[in-house]
């Protein structure tokens, strides 16, 4: 039985007990990651990358039903706003872990670019990285790696479709702005025409992302394997690129539910949420065509 804290009630904190939700994630998380290790190590046989589909299927559910179940509680009224306040916080907390996350593959792409590879170059120490390893390597980005290992390739011109795609993601930062300052004042007609407007340039910038990589792996050889610009390449538009298909889901669900009249202009939390997930992929979009476009 579940203590209900309604919003009018400062003092209790709703505390839900026996929720299978969480006992029900992890065994969605041991089927995704068994799948997904099954695939990279060759292990799926004719299955191939469809070992993944059904971990992707119960994510997917798991998503659904958890959250109908946090937005039928808040509905009925049952948080306060300690209990905002908590969510917040976990919201804060996830984005912090996402910046993380970037971080990790944004360092190696400095590493490699700003150490590695001149050290294999001649620079520094040459006895070790440039006279006994690779005494005819030329130092330059993009490479391939020392000996070609990743092959000859091409690489995507910065002010082509990644600089179409910029311009798509800042005029979506702008749209879920003004969609914002229209729920908070109470202007729905404005709030689901911009809020639609955001998700819909989402799925547009995808789709360019889509055709980018089509083009990457069909007519320039530039894949996974050319070296350590294809890895590091692939790893940052790659989730970056998961990011917004997630951040765009989320819109469209958030915007279903302006529809449907949830929300108040004082109370929306779950509009922000998504709001500050989006403008941290916009930012990690400008760091990224800067570094690994245009630079």
């Amino acid at each position: 039985m579940a203590h209900a804290a309604h919003a009018h009630d400062p003092n209790k904190y709703y505390v839900p007990h026996g929720s299978p939700w969480p006992f029900l994630g992890s065994i969605t998380l041991f089927v995704l990651m068994s799948g997904a290790i099954s695939y990279l190590n060759g292990w799926s046989g004719d299955f191939g990358a469809w070992s993944i589909l059904p971990g992707l299927a119960m994510l997917a559910l798991l998503f659904f039903l958890w959250f109908r179940t946090v937005v039928d509680e808040n509905e009925r009224g049952v948080y306060n706003l300690q209990v905002d306040k908590s969510f917040r916080m976990g919201m804060m907390w996830f984005i912090f872990s996402e910046v993380m996350f970037f971080a990790a593959f944004f360092g190696a792409l400095f590493y490699a670019r700003g150490f590695s590879v001149p050290w294999l170059g001649g620079e520094g120490v040459k006895i070790f990285s440039n006279l006994l390893l690779w005494q005819d390597y030329l130092p330059a980005w993009p490479t391939a790696g020392p000996a070609q290992v990743g092959g000859e390739f091409g690489t995507i011109p910065a002010w082509g479709i990644p600089a179409l795609n910029t311009g798509i993601l800042l005029t979506s930062g702008v749209t879920i702005t003004i969609a914002h300052h229209a729920l908070r004042a109470g202007n729905r007609a404005m709030l689901n025409i911009f809020l639609a407007l955001t998700f819909l340039l989402g799925f547009l910038f995808v789709g360019f992302q889509i055709h980018e990589y089509e083009e990457a792996y069909l007519h320039l050889n530039l894949t996974l394997g050319s070296g350590i610009f294809g890895s590091t390449f692939f790893m940052l538009t790659g989730f970056h690129g998961m990011h917004v298909t997630v951040g765009a889901i989320m819109l469209a669900v958030i915007w279903l539910r302006c529809i449907k009249g949830h929300f108040t202009p004082q109370r929306h939390f779950a509009f922000e949420a998504v709001a500050w997930y989006w403008h941290f992929v916009d930012v990690v979009w400008l760091i990224l065509f800067v570094f690994v476009y245009w630079l």
